[in-house]
């Protein structure tokens, strides 16, 4: 018999004592003995081309002999930028329907922009550890909006509270790969003063999810888990170690142009594309590539150590790789765990025509527009190749960026870049790998498919082996492509997909695909949609929208109902309103703070809300300066921008960094007994700013055309009373390591002031849309 006891239900007998009784236990979920492990790697931007078995010369063999235990998917599509494709992978929804329309930086207040994971849709690992499984997490998570990255923020989008048992790594979109901005263990943000030298975060990452495996194995061998490992690499900045960088000394010498002929020949010969496949030669209007031999001695060196060490960082992604399977080979786990290994989507084009030293100071000038040619372009623009320290690339020292030259390259054979609808935005390596369960070992799959079709395919595959079946929710719209796995003509799950991110749209149905290029601004019914048949021109080289105009009318009407079905709208209209509007909850950011002397890092949110594009003051609160008294009195920023005060053999100085150039300001001897330091910055029109310095009220020292910072950067909060990480100034670190302050320091206060005169947030919103609707007139 049953009966319900206090402590719950129970299908045993409840006796007045243990004899008179029977036990039993509520079920748990047993995932079988043959349920395999499962390991999902995601690079970050990671172009199509740029591991060996996709016909790169980077040698990668430990990436190759996932392949050759596996199989290539060489039509598998994700979504343009890094959080939309998370979020598909995470849901098997489509990315505009899970709140993730872009990046994580903008919660307009559209559901296509929330930017938090939904409560009512489980997650990848929410369905694995439904099944029996560990389940955890390093790296980038990028799925958190800004505004709830601190201490404060509810973690309701973290990955702890979406399905991970153990989480490493970090939130934000990228980080400095040797002095990362910020680490979390679980829920908790590390207090991390410095790195030991040496310190590279790949190699960080890959210790960690090793050591989680190991720990997880010993505790219950027979119990599976999910590792979902996102790299950081290999988003700019570009950093790699100085070893991994002179293994390619040299390969790139003779430029974009030869590399991406030689990779196209070489996926020829792999089988990749057919070989008659052509690589468009056509200049994209807005994003032209010279000619390799067009280019100077200057310009030819540092473009070719730019993608050095760009390969560097794959160099040692393949290397954990090798490290990572080592591991599972040794404790017998390797032939039953899948390992799936793709890209968030195509090569970076950010680095420009030229690439840039400091990738901070050019992507702001990306999205930003100020009056005239502010200070800061003139800057980056004066750093010309005969100015840069080669040997300092990828290196602790600068924060680089590739050209767009290159990124072409890693998108071999495919046009354009992230972010865009044509395939080089969106079209990626896959390789699935599974020994014990792949017959067809070193196979290719062409059948298309989509990032949402994962977590279906994974699930069914775990079950194929004995672990439970789990009922998914219906707003999963992913399709298992797990019956190509065993058969390489089964025939295609994903028969239409559609594609929007910073209004550039596309549509593929069937083997056709309708796509069109957006250029910023109202007016979409100006966009010229092409049309293409892909399984006779998967580059894209022959436009067909003139011989084909009803077809091209069918797939474009087909766009507009996917994207009313699926929460695509509204479009970026280009009016700013994306950036200007922002939840209620984010006034309270931009306000006066106190910052106690002994607190952890501000979070990088909160601490660029205080100073983006306005004036502002900081005052430090000592009590009472002794003679000897040294040490950073604020911090804010790291090595590729930000600025500090500080007080070095008695005297007070303020330190300024841009595009990895550092200014000094003197103010003067500090008095015994001072107990009031100020700095007060005075936004002026084109990025630009004049500087104060005052003790006690009495004003010693000013200087002009100090950038302002705005974008990302700062990308590291404000630190009191030490500079931590990576440093504002490396001159200053090196003489004193993190320089703490050795005084009696109360506090911090900053006091947000006026905007700049010419800054795109003076405007209301209101503002904005009457312009905006005025410009449209009749297109509206």
């Amino acid at each position: 018999m049953t009966k319900d006891a206090k402590n719950g239900k129970t299908d045993g007998r409840v006796g007045r004592i243990y004899a008179r009784s029977e036990p039993s236990w509520p079920p748990t979920p047993s995932p079988g003995p043959r349920a395999p492990n499962v390991i999902v790697m995601l690079l970050d931007d990671m172009g199509y081309s740029d591991v060996g078995c996709f016909g790169s010369e980077i040698p990668t063999p430990n990436i190759d002999r996932l392949a050759e235990r596996g199989l290539k998917y060489t039509n598998f599509h994700v979504a343009p930028k890094c959080s939309p494709t998370r979020a598909s992978m995470m849901t098997g929804m489509n990315h505009h329907s899970v709140g993730y329309s872009d990046v994580v930086h903008y919660d307009s207040g559209f559901p296509h922009s929330r930017y938090e994971m939904p409560t009512d849709v489980p997650t990848l690992p929410e369905y694995f550890r439904r099944c029996g499984y560990s389940t955890f997490m390093v790296g980038k998570w990028h799925l958190a909006k800004e505004l709830y990255t601190s201490a404060a923020s509810p973690r309701r989008s973290w990955p702890l509270q979406c399905g991970f048992d153990q989480f490493y790594g970090f939130l934000d979109g990228f980080t400095n790969l040797h002095e990362p901005h910020e680490l979390i263990e679980g829920n908790s943000i590390l207090s991390i003063d410095s790195f030991p030298p040496g310190y590279y975060l790949t190699d960080d990452l890959n210790d960690r999810a090793i050591r989680m495996i190991k720990e997880t194995k010993a505790a219950n061998p027979a119990k599976p888990f999910l590792l979902y490992f996102s790299h950081a690499a290999v988003h700019a900045p570009l950093h790699a170690k100085a070893e991994d960088i002179e293994r390619h000394h040299g390969r790139y010498d003779a430029g974009w142009d030869e590399a991406r002929a030689e990779r196209l020949r070489r996926q020829m010969d792999l089988g990749i594309v057919a070989p008659d496949v052509t690589c468009s030669e056509a200049e994209e209007t807005g994003y032209e590539i010279p000619h390799w031999n067009t280019l100077s001695e200057d310009q030819r060196r540092l473009y070719a150590r730019y993608m050095e060490t760009y390969a560097a960082m794959i160099t040692s992604v393949d290397d954990n790789v090798g490290r990572m399977c080592e591991t599972l080979r040794r404790m017998g786990e390797l032939d039953n765990t899948i390992f799936v290994f793709l890209s968030d989507n195509g090569a970076s084009g950010e680095g420009g025509p030229s690439g840039s030293p400091c990738y901070l100071g050019a992507v702001s000038f990306l999205y930003t527009k100020l009056d005239g040619e502010p200070v800061g372009a003139k800057k980056l623009a004066a750093l010309t190749p005969d100015r840069i320290d080669l040997s300092e690339i990828g290196g602790i020292h600068t924060m680089p960026h590739y050209p767009r030259g290159w990124a072409r390259v890693s998108n071999t054979p495919f046009r354009l870049f992230k972010k865009f609808t044509h395939a080089g935005g969106h079209q990626v390596p896959f390789i699935i790998s599974w020994p014990d369960g792949i017959r067809d070992h070193g196979g290719i799959r062409r059948q298309y498919a989509h990032v949402s079709d994962l977590l279906p395919t994974l699930l069914d595959l775990a079950r194929g082996s004995g672990a439970p079946e789990v009922t998914l929710h219906d707003r999963v719209v992913g399709k298992s492509f797990a019956g190509s796995i065993s058969d390489t003509d089964a025939p295609e799950t994903r028969l239409q997909q559609h594609y929007e991110l910073e209004g550039n749209r596309g549509i593929y149905r069937d083997g056709w695909e309708a796509v069109a290029r957006h250029q910023r601004g109202p007016h979409y019914d100006a966009d010229r949609w092409e049309l293409y048949n892909l399984r006779d021109d998967p580059t894209e080289t022959h436009d067909l929208a003139g011989s084909e105009p009803a077809r091209l009318q069918a797939l474009t009407d087909a766009w507009e109902e996917l994207a009313e079905e699926y929460g695509v709208f509204p479009l970026d209209d280009g009016s700013g309103l994306k950036r200007i509007w922002h939840s209620p909850e984010q006034d309270a950011l931009d306000k006066p703070v106190t910052i106690y002397a002994g607190t952890p890092t501000l979070s990088r949110f909160r601490s660029r809300l205080l100073i983006q594009l306005r004036s502002y003051t900081v005052t430090a609160q000592l009590e009472g300066y002794r003679s000897g008294d040294q040490g950073v009195l604020v911090a804010h920023g790291d090595q590729g921008g930000g600025y500090m005060m500080f007080v070095e053999n008695g005297r007070l100085c303020y330190a300024h960094t841009f595009a990895n150039q550092t200014r000094y300001l003197d103010g003067g001897a500090v008095p015994v007994g001072a107990s009031t330091i100020t700095l007060d910055v005075a936004a002026t029109a084109g990025g630009a700013s004049t500087v104060s310095l005052s003790m006690d009220g009495a004003s010693t020292a000013s200087g002009h055309d100090f950038e302002l910072f705005w974008g990302m950067s700062p990308f590291q909060g404000i630190d009191v009373g030490i500079d931590r990480r990576s440093p504002v100034s490396r001159e200053v670190r090196d003489r004193h390591g993190c320089f703490p302050f050795t005084g009696q320091l109360h506090s911090v206060t900053y006091a947000p002031g006026t905007l700049a005169p010419d800054s795109p947030f003076r405007k209301s919103p209101e503002e904005l849309r009457a312009a905006l609707l005025e410009l449209m007139g009749p297109f509206e």
